[in-house]
Parts: structure tokens; C-alpha cells; sequence
């Protein structure tokens, strides 16, 4: 079994992957939260939950529009064309938006399952994440070539970069005690939406 991914887009989709689970969210907010509160081993269970929830939703992204592409042939590029305005105006919007300064509030000592659910639904609930993934991944591999080998290698590698950069915000926030400033936010929002724009316009334009 051969992967369809060269080795330039298995590290543009891991490096954009980084950046945009960088975003200050409300997921950020669980770890950091659970970590600065019950200790940084509850950040490690919400960021597992939190991964989980996002290999549910890739999975579900990759075979859906795979799917879509054997049965739509040539009018897929349709989906390119939607996946790609999406994403730039998901980008224009995370530049725009206004951070504002979250404080931790007091959490009462719970369970590691407890801190792991929290995560899992958290991501769950977002049902945007899978039009975003719909959007995402045609501007990194052909979808219509994909393979098993494929899907683990995408799954790797956000396993990789959202639970990399959830711990490191849940070590921070365990040393800390403190989240982000709003100011810190603010970049990291601009950087993503530039990313995000960035994969859109490259969806797009992409023969």
C-alpha cells in the first residue's frame, strides 16, 4: 500500500495544522482551565479527548468527501470551489475577531474521565470542524486517490499537531496558573486567519 502524500504536503499540513490549533478557543480554554485548576495530568486527559473528537471528524471528512468525489466525478470541483471560499472567510473572520481577557474560575477537584469528557464533547459539539475539514485537506491530497495508508499518515499528524500544541498550553497553564493574554490571542487569531486565507485561496487556484 502506497501513500498518495508527498513528503512537501505531509509537513505544509502538519506546519498548518500547528498554527490553527494554536487558535485561543474554547477548547484552549478547557485545558488550560483543567491544567491551571486540577493540575497539568487533567490538561494531558482533555487534550486526549479533545484529539479523539478530531480523528472522529477526520475520519468522517476524508471517506465523506471521498464519497463524494467517486460519485459527483467532475463536479466535484464544486466542493473545491465551496471548501476554499469557506476557508477564506473562516480566515477573514478569525482576523477580525476581538479578543477579550478570560479569567480561570475556581473548578471543584474532579476525575480524569471527567476532565477526558470534557474535551471529547467540547470537540464534538463543534459541528463547523467537519465543513472545515471538507474544506481543508483537497488542498493537501488528492481525495479522490486516497487510501488507508493516507488516512493514517493525516491522523498521525494531527494527533501530532493539536495534542502537541494542547499540551503545551496545558503545561503552561499548569506552571503559570494564568491563561493567555488577550494581546497574545489577538497575533496567534491573525496568524491562523492568514493560514486559513492562505489554504483557500491555494484550494481555489489549485488544478
Amino acid at each position: 500500500m502506497q501513500s498518495n502524500m508527498t513528503f512537501s504536503s505531509i509537513v505544509a499540513l502538519f506546519s498548518a495544522m500547528i498554527v490553527l490549533a494554536s487558535i485561543p478557543s474554547i477548547s484552549v480554554l478547557a485545558v488550560t482551565t483543567r491544567a491551571a485548576a486540577s493540575g497539568f495530568i487533567h490538561g494531558v486527559f482533555a487534550t486526549i479527548g479533545i484529539v479523539l473528537g478530531d480523528i472522529i471528524f477526520i475520519i468522517i471528512a476524508i471517506w465523506g468527501l471521498s464519497f463524494l468525489a467517486e460519485t459527483m466525478g467532475n463536479l466535484f470541483v464544486l466542493i473545491k470551489y465551496i471548501g476554499g471560499a469557506y476557508l477564506i472567510w473562516l480566515g477573514i473572520r478569525l482576523c477580525r475577531s476581538k479578543s477579550q481577557e478570560v479569567e480561570t474560575e475556581e473548578v471543584v477537584k474532579s476525575s480524569l474521565l471527567s476532565s477526558f469528557m470534557t474535551g471529547l464533547l467540547i470537540t464534538l459539539a463543534d459541528q463547523k470542524a467537519i465543513l472545515f475539514y471538507f474544506g481543508f485537506f483537497p488542498a493537501f491530497l488528492d481525495i479522490s486517490k486516497i487510501s488507508y495508508l493516507d488516512t493514517g499518515i493525516i491522523i498521525a499528524i494531527a494527533t501530532l499537531a493539536v495534542g502537541g500544541v494542547k499540551l503545551g498550553y496545558a503545561f503552561m497553564a499548569d506552571k503559570a496558573r494564568l491563561l493567555i493574554s488577550s494581546k497574545f490571542r489577538k497575533r496567534i487569531n491573525i496568524a491562523a486567519g492568514c493560514v486559513t486565507i492562505a489554504v483557500g485561496v491555494f484550494l481555489i487556484t489549485k488544478s
